[in-house]
């Protein structure tokens, strides 16, 4: 992976060269082209995406080329994800592949195993999800309860995951489980990856506010996996967990989360009208906007710091906590400020309209986006516990068997 600082100027050259070559490309893909398909039409557009841009180094920009990356660097794959953004392209059902199991399967993954599923998840021909959450562990990831159990060569898997997004489409997952509960709760966790195709996986889709939805609720029930899909050391699964939150909070170059970001803000407000005048001769939005600005290129900083320290083989910091926290909240102000513009128009909705350039749709949806990846109160843990050196919360269940927790 390239780590090198380029100039201001190569820079310049990569932003108009992937800015042209999403000109010629991206409309075949996007906007009309997605209007009235299927689900599976939709997602077989956006295979095809994903399977063009890897073919022109595009996928995975800051992975290897030998990977199927695009052997770019980190501010590469920054620049060229805020030109994407500008389309309304169907990437989102590559995020958590990307994300999540492609770092670790690079990281822990024998060379079988990464030549084997990376390149294909890189291409958009494998989807992965990430089953993590369940009914009665959301915040408190030490807590689930999904058991797999010894059986010959493998582990057989029973619980219930929930949030699972992506389940539906999914041709395989990581998942967290508890192989021992007689040990204290962070302690008895092993993590696996599982084909979702495996018999006894019952997925079910749960239907959001916004009618679109990609999250599902998974059955486990006496699931198979092999010990050759475990990743890391049984019992040991907690570390290899938060490593994974880690890449998470790190893995997403789209500022906007999907939704509408500052530029589409300017946009509607250059169209809009406060007691007579343009709304960007408006100081509150103004002050907003200088606001956003400001956030955003503290945060780049911090990516970009977080990006070279992972590229020299180290673990991602806790600082993508504070990327987290502050995103999902500007997002949902910036919707908000987008609906005080539009005034009543706002209150019209419809299941058509883009939540990257409409305000009530980017509203609708930017409250699950603070609870995705670790609600705010558990990225301000973080921030205080491991960044300010602040003392953690009383915590009764430390050290205590898991089979002994009320």
């Amino acid at each position: 992976m390239n780590t090198q600082l380029e100039s201001r100027a190569e820079l310049r050259s990569y932003q108009l060269e992937a800015r042209a070559w999403l000109a010629d490309n991206a409309p075949s893909y996007c906007g009309e082209r997605r209007r009235g398909l299927t689900p599976d039409q939709d997602l077989a557009l956006g295979r095809a995406w994903q399977r063009l841009k890897s073919d022109h180094g595009y996928a995975a920009i800051n992975l290897p080329r030998e990977h199927g990356g695009g052997g770019g660097t980190e501010a590469q794959k920054i620049i060229f994800a805020n030109e994407e953004g500008r389309y309304n392209l169907p990437l989102e059902y590559f995020a958590v592949s990307l994300g999540m199991p492609v770092p670790l399967l690079l990281r822990y993954g024998s060379p079988e195993v990464v030549a084997d599923l990376v390149p294909k998840a890189i291409r958009g021909e494998q989807i992965w999800c990430q089953l993590f959450s369940e009914p009665g562990a959301g915040s408190d990831l030490a807590a689930v309860a999904t058991r797999a159990t010894r059986d010959g060569p493998g582990w057989r898997l029973n619980g219930q995951k929930v949030w699972t997004s992506l389940a539906h489409c999914a041709d395989w997952g990581i998942v967290l489980v508890r192989t021992d509960p007689t040990l204290p709760k962070h302690a008895g966790l092993t993590y696996f990856y599982l084909d979702m195709r495996s018999p006894g996986i019952d997925i079910r889709r749960i239907r959001k506010l916004a009618g679109v939805s990609q999250i599902n609720e998974v059955f486990l029930s006496d699931v198979f996996v092999p010990d050759s899909y475990r990743i890391g050391p049984v019992g040991g699964g907690f570390k290899v967990a938060i490593e994974t939150l880690m890449f998470e909070r790190y893995s997403g170059s789209d500022e906007t989360l999907g939704c509408m970001g500052v530029d589409q803000l300017v946009e509607l407000a250059e169209v809009s009208r406060r007691n007579g005048k343009s709304a960007l001769e408006d100081g509150e939005l103004r002050a907003f906007i200088a606001e956003t600005l400001a956030e955003r290129q503290g945060l780049r900083n911090i990516f970009r710091r977080a990006m070279i320290a992972i590229a020299a083989g180290k673990e991602p910091g806790p600082e993508g906590s504070i990327r987290k926290l502050l995103l999902s909240r500007r997002v949902q102000a910036t919707a908000e400020m987008g609906m005080n513009l539009m005034g009543a128009d706002a209150l019209v909705y419809g299941e058509d309209r883009d939540a990257a350039t409409d305000a009530t749709v980017s509203w609708l949806l930017s409250p699950p986006l603070r609870i995705a990846g670790g609600t705010d109160e558990i990225q301000r843990n973080t921030i205080a516990e491991k960044i300010l050196g602040l003392p953690q919360d009383h915590r009764p269940d430390k050290g205590v068997p898991f089979n002994q927790l009320r």
